[in-house]
């Protein structure tokens, strides 16, 4: 098994040499090709989900579990135009960022390069696998994939289309690979390969972040959880929107990181409008409200919200409800429990949305929509490699310019430094 991983970080290092220098015309033309394998071979993928899905119910996986792991039809045909999507976008790399000229006549070039070799570790999301490698090798990255053992026959028939397009459209073997291994010790053998992954990228939820982190030896880009919030605020007067906002930010899909997961209400929001808004999400959604003392006034059947509730993401049908005083209460609760992935405030005074934006610490901050719009596809970068929280290199959805760096070709005529 070591030995498999090394040998694919080898080839994954040669063909980054490769992969940098290919035309945008050729890496264009390669997601285009895997975008058409995806569909021609769907019946194998969604066989291959079948098979995952049958295992994951027998082992009692949660309905929003098994909701993250399922394909349909439609998700196949999603993930292709995602590649067509990506390719649809302009190089990120071999543009000159700027150019000058120093007093001694030197002429410094900067301009934007691939990353080099990319390593995904992910969990049960198998569109993942399709989003991570249009994404590396439109930015002119080779990339090592591992996704979550629950999805490896569905990753596994995923990988066998990407390799065949990248194969057919000529793109240098290594470029696109999957860890088919389901064990740990390959987990831990990636997070180990410093010879060859210029970066690892973990996606997925707390658990899997934290060990990457903890144990990895290569430099990480940390994506994040998402306990997002939406903050209805006093001066919000239009209430049906708001019911609309809500309802998308946590209903949408409750699996994925930027559902809404704890819901603010200024104390002064019509508590007729409160009652009936948690009401529909409890009798018609089927969300379990967990309510502050307050919230459970309003909603007896509502259950206590605990202190771990605040800081929760539930990726279920779940939600936290607090009631606070003031903004700057729902400011403080977000910035003290959030995730700093996304955030919304649902108001109609312009001075207080801008204090909340300003003043909230997240990467994406939202004015009158639901968090679910932060994705890669809906800011236009095709598709994402994942959402990243911190603030060091890359924040918020990375689309292919993200997995690019800069480098320096510096041009001279003989000079020498004093």
């Amino acid at each position: 098994m070591g030995q498999t991983i090394r040998e694919m970080g080898r080839r994954a290092r040669k063909a980054a040499l490769d992969m940098a220098a290919c035309g945008i015309e050729t890496r264009n033309h390669a997601l285009e090709v895997m975008a058409s394998e995806l569909i021609s071979q769907m019946d194998k993928i969604l066989a291959a989900n079948e098979a995952d899905i049958r295992l994951a119910q027998q082992k009692g996986q949660k309905t929003a579990f098994i909701e993250r792991l399922t394909l349909t039809e439609r998700r196949v045909k999603d993930m292709a135009q995602g590649l067509r999507d990506v390719a649809a976008l302009p190089d990120p790399i071999g543009t000159a960022d700027r150019m000058w000229t120093r007093p001694n006549g030197l002429r410094i070039l900067q301009k934007r390069v691939p990353l080099g070799v990319v390593g995904i570790i992910y969990e049960s999301r198998p569109n993942v696998t399709s989003d991570a490698a249009g994404i590396c090798i439109k930015s002119g990255n080779a990339c090592i994939l591992r996704g979550g053992s629950e999805a490896i026959v569905t990753n596994s028939a995923i990988m066998d289309a990407l390799e065949q397009g990248a194969r057919l459209a000529g793109l240098p073997d290594g470029a696109v690979s999957l860890v088919r291994d389901p064990s740990r010790e390959a987990v831990n053998e990636l997070m180990c390969l410093n010879e060859s992954l210029d970066v690892l990228i973990p996606r997925g939820g707390a658990g899997l972040i934290r060990a990457v982190m903890q144990n990895a030896t290569v430099p990480v880009i940390e994506t994040g959880t998402g306990n997002c919030h939406v903050y209805i605020d006093k001066d919000c007067r239009d209430l049906a929107m708001a019911q609309r906002v809500v309802w998308n930010a946590k209903l949408r899909r409750v699996s994925v990181c930027n559902a809404m997961e704890t819901l603010l209400i200024h104390k002064d929001v019509d508590a007729a409008f409160v009652s009936a808004l948690l009401g529909k999400l409890h009798d018609e959604g089927k969300v379990e409200i967990r309510g502050c003392g307050r919230v459970r006034k309003l909603c007896p059947w509502a259950m206590e919200a605990t202190e771990e509730d605040w800081g929760t993401e539930y990726n279920d049908f779940k939600l936290a409800v607090k009631i606070v005083d003031t903004l700057d209460d729902a400011i403080d609760h977000i910035n003290a429990h959030g995730t700093r992935h996304s955030e919304s405030i649902l108001t109609d005074d312009v001075g207080r949305a801008q204090r909340f934006l300003d003043r909230v610490d997240a990467a994406a901050v939202y004015l009158n929509a639901p968090t679910s719009f932060t994705d890669g596809g809906e800011f236009g970068f095709g598709a994402e490699i994942g959402i990243s929280n911190q603030k060091l290199h890359a924040r918020g959805p990375m689309g292919p310019e993200h997995l690019t760096t800069i480098k320096y070709q510096i041009f001279g005529n003989g000079q020498i430094r004093p």
